[in-house]
C-alpha cells in the first residue's frame, strides 16, 4: 500500500460545554477502505465534518499526503481532493445527473458541452457505475441518487471519499453493486472512509476499523483480525449480547385485517395498491421494500393519519376505516404509531419529556386542568425502565441524542397500553446498544400479546426479529414469507420486483369471506 492519504493528530472540537472530539488521532492509507465505528454521539460525523470543511477544529493538525493543511471550507476540501457523500443527498430534483455534477464544477462555462457528458460516462464506465447522465433526479431510485453523489465527487477529482451510512436504504443487490464499485475505487488508489452501524458490512468491505467512544479515539484494528463481537465491545466499553431474540408466542386471533387497501401519496399518485394482510397478536410482521415503495403511507393510513382511497381495515368483523380514534378505542383496538420522523411527527421537540408524555392522554383527564404530576410520574418511569439519559424530566426532547429520543417516543406509546404497534424504521441511525434496547422492547410487547407492524431496512435484523415479512415493490405486495425460511437474496429480488411470490402466500386473506376469515386462519395456524 501507498503512504497515508490522511493523518489527523490531536483533533479537538467543542460546542459550548459539550466536547464532541477530544484529542482524536486517525489515519487512512491510500488504496484502503477504513470503517469508522462508534455509538450515537461518539463524534464520528463531527470528525468527518472537519475533514470535509464544514467545521474547523479548535486544536490539532491535519495532513493530506504528508503535507500539513488548513481546511476552512468545503471548497478547501474539494481542492485537496476530499469528497463527502452525505446520508441525506444534496441534489436538485429537477436537474439531470449531468447538471447536478456540472453546477458544482468551477469555471465550467455557461453551457454543458457534449465533452462533459463523455467525461461523466468515462467515470461511470471506469468504476462500473450504472448511471444515465441525462436522467432527471426526480426519476431516479435511491441507489441511482447515491451513485450520482459518488460520481459527482469523483468528477471533482476527489481521491479521498467519505461515505456516511451509504447502505441505509439499499437492497442486498444494490449493496453488492456499491461494494464492487468501492473495491474498484480502492484498486485505483482512493482512500475511502465509511461511517456505518452495520457490523456485517464492516467485516465484508473494510480493511481496517477505527473505533470512537464518547468523543475519543479508542483504537484501530485490522478487519481480518477482529470480529463483530469484539468491535461491539470496543464501541460500548463492555460485553454486549448480539443475538436478537425471536420468542415463540402461542398463536392468537388476528387483531386487525387490512383488506384490498389502496392509498395515495402526497402528490395524488398511488402509493399502496390493493394490499391485503393481517396483524396478529403476539407476532411481529415485518414490512420490507426499497425506500419510497409506500411504507410511510401504509403506516400513516393504518394509524388514521392518511385518507384511504379504497379498501377495509377489519377488527372483529367491523370495518374501522373512517371511524374517529375514540370510536375505534371503544371497539377494543388501541393503536400506537412510532413514525420515522421522531421529532417532526412523533414528538414536540421544544417541549419537555413530561409534556410529551401528556400529549398522548391529556384529553382523558376528568379535570379541565392538565395533570402534570401524572405526566412527570410517567416520564420518570420511562426514564427508569428504558435507561433514558437525560438531565431531568423537564429537558426538551430536542436536546437528547437520537437513541434517547426514540426511547422516549417508544416509552410514551407503550405506556398507552396498545394492542397494535405500528413502527417505522425504529432503529434508523441508532447505535448498536440503543438498537438492541428497542428490539428487546418490541419483543416484550410481543410476549404481552401485542401485534407489531415493523417497517425496517436492515434485512438481517428483520429476518432475526420478525415472524413474517411482507415485501412491497412499487406499492404492491410481492409476497409474505416466514422470516426463518427466507434469505436476503430472495427478499432483495422481491423488493426489486424480480420475484413475485404473492400468489404462493399461504396466509393471503384476500378472497376469504368476511365472517370466516378469522376462524379459517386460526384453524390453519392454530
Amino acid at each position: 500500500m501507498a503512504g497515508y492519504a490522511i493523518e489527523m493528530h490531536g483533533i479537538t472540537k467543542t460546542f459550548g460545554s459539550v466536547v464532541a472530539n477530544k484529542g482524536v488521532d486517525l489515519n487512512v492509507k491510500s488504496g484502503e477502505i477504513l470503517a469508522l465505528l462508534g455509538e450515537n454521539g461518539s463524534g464520528k460525523t463531527t470528525l468527518m465534518n472537519m475533514l470535509s470543511g464544514i467545521y474547523k477544529p479548535d486544536s490539532g493538525s491535519i495532513y493530506i499526503n504528508g503535507e500539513a493543511v488548513s481546511i476552512d471550507s468545503p471548497e478547501d476540501a474539494k481542492r485537496l481532493g476530499i469528497g463527502m457523500v452525505h446520508q441525506h443527498f444534496k441534489l436538485v430534483d429537477v436537474f439531470s445527473a449531468a447538471d447536478n455534477i456540472w453546477m458544482g464544477k468551477e469555471k465550467s462555462g455557461l453551457v454543458l458541452k457534449k465533452k462533459r457528458y463523455d467525461e461523466i460516462k468515462d467515470i461511470t464506465k471506469r468504476f462500473g457505475f450504472d448511471l444515465d447522465p441525462t436522467k432527471k433526479v426526480y426519476n431516479m431510485s435511491v441507489s441511482e441518487k447515491q451513485t450520482l453523489e459518488i460520481v459527482k465527487v469523483l468528477y471533482y477529482g476527489a481521491k479521498i471519499i467519505i461515505l456516511d451510512e451509504p447502505t441505509a436504504v439499499l437492497t442486498v443487490q444494490e449493496i453488492e453493486k456499491l461494494f464492487n464499485v468501492l473495491r474498484a475505487m480502492k484498486a485505483e488508489g482512493h482512500a475511502i472512509i465509511i461511517i456505518t452501524h452495520k457490523l456485517n458490512e464492516v467485516m465484508e468491505i473494510s480493511d481496517r476499523v477505527a473505533i470512537m467512544r464518547k468523543g475519543e479515539y479508542i483504537t484501530t484494528v485490522n478487519t481480518s483480525e477482529t470480529s463483530e463481537q469484539a468491535l461491539t465491545e470496543w464501541m460500548v466499553g463492555h460485553k454486549v449480547n448480539l443475538n436478537i431474540d425471536r420468542p415463540v408466542v402461542e398463536k392468537t386471533r388476528p387483531l386487525l385485517e387490512v383488506r384490498n387497501l389502496t392509498i395515495n401519496n402526497d402528490e395524488g399518485a398511488t402509493a399502496i395498491d390493493n394490499v391485503s394482510f393481517y396483524i396478529r397478536g403476539g407476532e411481529i410482521l415485518g414490512v420490507a421494500g426499497i425506500a419510497g415503495c409506500g411504507q410511510k403511507e401504509l403506516c400513516e393510513a393504518i394509524a388514521g393519519l392518511r385518507p384511504i382511497v379504497s379498501g377495509q381495515m377489519i377488527h372483529k368483523g367491523d370495518n374501522i376505516v373512517g371511524l374517529p380514534p375514540k370510536t375505534i378505542l371503544e371497539k377494543g383496538i388501541s393503536m400506537s404509531f412510532i413514525p420515522e420522523d421522531r421529532l417532526g411527527m412523533g414528538l414536540a421537540p421544544s417541549m419537555s419529556i413530561t409534556d410529551n408524555m401528556l400529549l398522548k392522554n391529556y384529553r382523558m383527564g376528568k379535570s379541565p386542568l392538565i395533570d402534570r404530576k401524572r405526566g412527570r410520574k410517567d416520564a420518570l418511569q420511562v426514564i427508569e425502565d428504558l435507561s433514558v439519559v437525560t438531565p431531568s424530566t423537564e429537558t426538551p426532547v430536542r436536546r437528547l441524542s437520537g437513541g434517547n429520543v426514540q426511547k422516549v417516543l417508544l416509552g410514551r406509546e407503550i405506556k398507552a397500553g396498545p394492542n397494535v404497534i405500528i413502527t417505522a424504521y425504529p432503529v434508523r441511525g441508532l447505535d448498536i446498544n440503543s438498537s438492541y434496547t428497542i428490539y428487546n422492547i418490541l419483543n416484550k410487547q410481543k410476549l404481552d400479546g401485542v401485534g407489531v407492524l415493523f417497517v425496517g431496512e436492515d434485512l438481517d435484523v428483520m429476518m432475526a426479529l420478525c415472524d413474517k415479512i411482507l415485501v412491497l415493490c412499487h406499492g404492491k405486495v410481492m409476497g409474505v414469507v416466514h422470516a426463518h425460511k427466507t434469505t436476503k437474496e430472495e427478499l432483495g429480488l422481491m423488493m426489486t420486483g424480480s420475484l413475485d411470490l404473492s400468489e404462493k402466500y399461504a396466509d393471503k386473506p384476500a378472497g376469504l369471506a368476511k365472517d370466516t376469515f378469522f376462524e379459517d386462519e386460526n384453524k390453519k395456524e392454530g
